[in-house]
């Protein structure tokens, strides 16, 4: 059944009624259920945990503000830091795992560890410019030459699939958090970080990871899935328990 958190603003799963040590962050498009096979298997060894809808995804409502993964961990930091005893250990996968990287590092003293897997943290290549047909459309837009249903068209024609679905306020989200980097947080977090990365992961190359890792240090370890793409949470979730159990137990 789920919960409302921070005063209504967010919606989660709990699973199990003892102190709430492990948070799931899930990817962009997705929500915390994904996560419910990884939870039920840390209920079985005695760990509660909460698998959250981030706010716009799932049951939880748009936040009040547009920004990206930046402004989500302040929310995530402040609802764990009024709801749950702390520190816990934060789960992120994709976007979500954004976030949990900018909470840890923010706000260190609300987090154990970190489990990350297929997180975006930094940038494939070099800096990405969009098509060259959808510059001269958005240029024209600009000074009203060309018509808003033209330029959507042109968004849904050279956008990436999560730019298409995405609307309204959480394409700004989207857009926002895209064209966020996280080589500041991932200099400053020191604390035990597990990555743990599909082999056949597309969307974030086990590159992405490895470069990563080099920046955050002694405490931190990567594991890679055999047969495993993007989606860790349900094609790995055994995986994922157990990286975040071994983080609570210390």
């Amino acid at each position: 059944m789920l919960q409302a958190f921070a005063n209504g603003t967010v919606f989660g799963e709990q699973y199990g009624s003892g102190p709430v040590d492990v948070v799931w962050l899930h990817g962009w498009g997705r929500r915390g259920a994904d996560f419910a096979a990884s939870a039920h298997e840390l209920l079985d060894h005695g760990v509660s945990s909460v698998a959250l809808d981030l706010p716009g995804f799932g049951a939880s409502p748009l936040p009040h503000e547009i920004g990206g993964a930046r402004l989500y961990a302040e929310l995530v930091a402040k609802l764990i830091a009024e709801d749950f005893a702390t520190p816990v250990v934060l789960v992120g996968h994709s976007f979500g795992g954004r976030v949990a990287l900018v909470v840890a590092a923010r706000h260190p003293e609300l987090v154990r560890g970190l489990v990350l897997t297929g997180v975006p943290l930094l940038h494939k290549g070099g800096p990405s410019r969009p098509p060259r047909g959808y510059r001269v459309i958005r240029s024209l837009a600009r000074v009203r030459l060309v018509s808003p249903e033209r330029l959507e068209r042109a968004r849904q024609k050279y956008g990436s699939e999560d730019y298409r679905r995405a609307t309204g306020p959480l394409r700004e989200i989207l857009v926002a958090t895209v064209n966020e980097s996280y080589e500041d947080e991932l200099g400053v977090w020191r604390g035990p970080t597990r990555l743990l990365w599909g082999v056949d992961d597309r969307d974030v190359p086990v590159a992405v990871a490895e470069r990563a890792q080099s920046l955050l240090g002694p405490a931190s370890s990567l594991g890679l899935l055999e047969g495993v793409g993007h989606l860790t949470p349900t094609e790995a979730p055994a995986a994922l328990s157990a990286a975040a159990e071994a983080l609570v137990r210390g």
